[in-house]
Formats: C-alpha cells, structure tokens, sequence
C-alpha cells in the first residue's frame, strides 16, 4: 500500500507537468496563429485610409470644394459597405469632418469637431496614427487609423474586432490584447475588455481614460490570480497556461489563455491507474509466495513465473505508454496541420497578395493624373489598361480564395510562359525600379499546365523576397533565366542578396520560419503548396553568392 500510494504520487506529478507542459505549448502556438490573423485584419485595413489620403477627391474636398465633398460622401459610403467598415470620414486641417460614410445618418460625423481626439493631433505631428477608443455616436470599441493627407487633413477609418473575438471563442480558451498599460482592449470574453492586468499609476489612468472615452467601471483588476504571460493563473473557476505573443500594432501584446482542469485531471487518473497496477502486481507477487509456500518443491518455477509475469507486465506497461505518446504527436501534428492550412494560407494569402496590385494602382493613378496634365492620353489610357489589368488581378486572386474555401483548387489549362512574366512585371515595375532587372526573351507560343494568376502568384512572391534582400546593397540586380525541356519548363530567379542562411535554409519551407523581423515566413509556404498543387516543385538550389529559386512547371 505504502508502494502505491508513492507511485500514485510520483506518476501524477509527472504525468501532470507534462500535461501542463504540453497545453503551454499548445497556447504558444495559438498565440501566434490568432496574432497572425490579427495583424491581417488591421494591415487589410490600414491600406484603405493610406491610398485615399491621396485621392483628387479627398484632396480636393479639403481645399473647400462643396461638390466634391458630396462626391466624397458617396464614394465613403461605397467603400464602407464594400469592405464592412464601421465608418471612414475625411476630417479637415481644423479638425472638423468635412465628409463621412454615414452623411445620411441623423448621427452623421460631418461637422463634428474631432480636435479632441489624440489621432487628430498625432497625425498632424507624424503624418500617420493610430489610436484604441469607444464611438462618440455609437460607443462600441474600435482602432482609428489616420493619416495625414497632403493639404494637413486626415483621413480616418474604424476597425471593429467583433469577428474577430466571435472566432477566438468559438476556437477555444480565452483570448486577450493587452495595450502597453497592461488594459485589455480586445478579447473573447467581452465583460473583460478595459480591465488592468497590473495596477495603474493615478496620472496613468486619468489620460487613459480620457483618450479612450472608457466607461466609468473600465481598469477595474482582470479577475484572475497570478500574472498574465507567466506561469499558470486562476479564474473563473479554472486553472490555465498562457502564450503570449508580440502583435504588429505598436506595444500591444496577444496571450491566449488555455484551460487545464482537465488535463490535470487526467494526470491524476493515470497516477491512480499506476496506483491500483502496482497493488494488483504486489496481490500477485503475494499469490505466487502463498503457492510456493504451500508446495516447496515447485519454488523454482514459481518464482520464476514471477520474474516472467513481472518482466512482461512492464514490457506491456512500457508499449501502452509509447503508443500513447506517438498518438498524441500524431493528434498535435494533425491539429496544427489543419490550424496553419486554414488561418496561416488564407489570411496571409489576403494580406501578403493584394498588397502589390493595390501599390501598383495607385502608382498608376498618381501617374496617370501627371501625364493627364501634360496631355499625354495615350500613355495615360496604357495606364489605365494596367490598372484594369490589376483589377482583375485582384479579383482573380478573391475567387482563388473561395474556391480553396470549398476545397478547390481553381481550373488548370495551358498558359503562355510570356503571360506569366508579364503579368508578374506589371506587379513589380514600381519595386524594381534602381535595381538591374534581367528577364529572358521567351517564345510566344511556349506554354505550362497551370493557372495564371496562381503562377504570377509564386513569381512575384519570389522577386518581392529577391527585392527586399538586395535593397540597401552596391549594384543590386535580379535576374530570370529560362531553361525550356521536353516535358518540364524550369524558371530559375537568382539576386545579388546575401544568400539564405544556413540554418533558415533547413527550415525555409516550414511555416513561420523567416529571417525578416516583419515577415510571417508563409510567403515560400503558400508558392510552394501552389507548386505542388500544380505537379510542379518549388526549390532552393546551391549558390556561392545571393539565393537562387528554380520553379519547375509541366510543360503543355
């Protein structure tokens, strides 16, 4: 009994802090998938307000032109509802709206006085800002982003999180994003949004609750015992383990709290298992001395049979636990599997694809205004063609991401290699510029099984990384190289970069893995997938100098 009772507390302890080591992990990589999903959502929006703060429109109703404040009204309202913000407004050099997406509102923003809020003031200082706080009107939390326009407005646009937090809760554990007071902002669990995870100085809280608009209970102590971020905390009548993961908002920080009643529970029932296997291994020892007592002469074979008994009863013991072991891998490798298919592909794949054509747009706009002015119509109707061209570009790239929604990978035909490489170039042009770009002279009538925008998608992935290593270097140059075989087409992409480390090249194709302090390190993830979709491969080749990229498509 004594034995027992001691193994019983040797194996729960150990089978718990494996328990509680396991969940800890498991939190830490949700922290980073749910972060990754956020920052999405808020660079989404963040480009919107930045193309507009150049639009003739805004420009133009800021300078006091009354019909060109009515168009703006309208063109708001259009994009509120095309994308679901909130409420984008244009607030002048004086501080007061001057336009809003809910001019046909009773509680319209046009002319209301806006000098109040810190974003007004920090965008004048720094020519952008951000900023956490409740609705005037509708008193429901949300970030403003705002940057300045040329002539000293702003443009201003709401982000709400409500989706967001809908997700995290229907994901499992409670999800909260701390500011760098320690005040929750976003969370899961709404009746815990504006609670302090430590205390706040007086000055501290009176300028926070001034900027925010809080409510009169706000930065009341989060109910929970223990230190967020560290160790495990109580609350609400569970125990949990954190993971805590920087954001790309400036000094807010994303922890997911994950529950482990249960998996101490557990631990405890397999300590009690240990418990009642090592009694039934001692009544059975004591059964075989009992027969040996009873006939000496068999002693020998019966304390062999023991030995036997024991030795297999361990070996079973010990397999039990292996299988055990390698089916909880199998069950973690399959969870985050599917957890990086659905959240790391598609969010990154919205974030990271439609920025480029979106950048290209408004350089065609910006050009095309410049050469309006000097009379140049036919150089500005090829820009416009390009801007309809990117247009289609995005939407191409939308209808990609429903289709893999459905489990569908878009439809495969033969594409020309030259279409590919132009449409990539149309993507890039603005980003090459300074930088001796080499692109091969390819036969109109060599084509690959594929999907154009699918294979402008890895291509332009892979000059957008060849960019971003040569920049800041002597001579930066890029180059394309085409090698045309009877069944396979292979398109290598080589730079004058530093190369890939040795270390990040073992992992290069893992997700998350990226030498860049801003990357996700899905770029390579989501062009080789595509690759492999398409029966082609996507490989790093040995280089002495740069890094060398070799796309093999089937040749159609």
């Amino acid at each position: 009994l004594v034995a027992a009772f001691a193994t019983m507390l040797a194996v729960g302890h150990v089978s718990e802090r494996r328990a509680i080591a396991a969940a800890r992990a498991r939190a830490q990589v949700d922290a980073r998938l749910r972060a990754a999903l956020l920052d999405s959502e808020v660079a989404r929006f963040r480009l919107l307000p930045f193309t507009l703060a150049d639009d003739r429109d805004v420009i133009a109703a800021i300078d006091g032109q009354v019909t060109a404040r009515r168009a703006l009204d309208r063109k708001l309202e259009a994009l509120a509802h095309a994308i679901g913000a909130p409420a984008i407004y244009v607030v002048g050099s004086n501080g007061i709206a001057i336009a809003s997406s809910n001019w046909r509102s009773p509680t319209s923003f046009v002319g209301s006085n806006y000098n109040f809020r810190p974003y007004f003031g920090q965008a004048q200082r720094q020519r952008e800002a951000s900023q956490y706080a409740l609705g005037t009107v509708s008193r429901r939390p949300g970030l403003y982003l705002a940057p300045l326009t040329p002539n000293r407005g702003a443009v201003v646009i709401k982000l709400e999180f409500d989706r967001i937090e809908r997700e995290w809760a229907q994901a499992g554990g409670i999800s909260l994003v701390r500011d760098p007071l320690g005040v929750v902002l976003v969370t899961s669990r709404p009746s815990w949004r504006f609670t302090a995870t430590r205390p706040l100085s007086p000055s501290d809280a009176r300028r926070f609750r001034a900027e925010t608009r809080a409510p009169a209970a706000a930065l009341s102590p989060l109910p929970l015992v223990g230190s967020v971020g560290r160790d495990t905390v109580s609350g609400a009548g569970s125990l949990f383990v954190s993971g805590t993961v920087a954001t790309a908002q400036p000094g807010w920080r994303l922890t997911v709290l994950a529950p482990i009643d249960a998996a101490a529970a557990s631990a405890r029932r397999v300590g009690l298992l240990a418990a009642l296997a090592t009694i039934a291994l001692a009544a059975l020892v004591w059964s075989l001395r009992q027969r040996v007592t009873v006939a000496r002469r068999h002693t020998a074979d019966l304390e062999q049979a023991v030995v036997d008994r024991t030795a297999d009863l361990r070996r079973e013991m010990a397999d039990h636990a292996e299988s055990e072991a390698r089916a909880a891998d199998l069950r973690e490798g399959l969870r985050q599997a599917n957890r990086l298919a659905t959240l790391g592909q598609v969010t990154a794949s919205v974030a990271h694809e439609t920025a480029q054509p979106v950048t290209a747009i408004r350089t065609y706009a910006v050009s095309s205004a410049t050469l309006l002015d000097r009379g140049a119509l036919d150089d500005v109707r090829a820009n416009l063609t390009a801007i309809g061209r990117l247009a289609d570009r995005i939407a191409a790239l939308t209808d990609q991401l429903r289709g893999f929604s459905r489990r569908q990978s878009g439809p495969v035909r033969p594409i020309a290699v030259s279409d590919v490489l132009e449409g990539a170039m149309l993507i890039m042009k603005d980003q090459l510029r300074g930088i001796a770009f080499s692109v091969p002279v390819v036969d109109p009538g060599l084509a690959v099984v594929g999907g154009r925008v699918r294979l402008e998608q890895v291509l332009v992935i892979l000059i957008q990384n060849a960019v971003e290593a040569v920049t800041g270097g002597t001579s930066p140059w890029i180059t394309l190289d085409l090698v045309a075989e009877a069944a396979v087409v292979r398109l290598i992409v080589s730079d004058s970069g530093p190369g890939i480390a040795t270390d990040v090249a073992a992992r290069l194709f893992t997700p998350f893995a990226t030498s860049r302090p801003q990357g996700l390190g899905l770029g390579l993830v989501i062009a080789q997938d595509i690759m492999m979709d398409l029966g082609g491969w996507l490989r790093l080749l040995p280089s002495d100098a740069g890094a060398v990229f070799e796309i093999g498509m089937r040749r159609a």
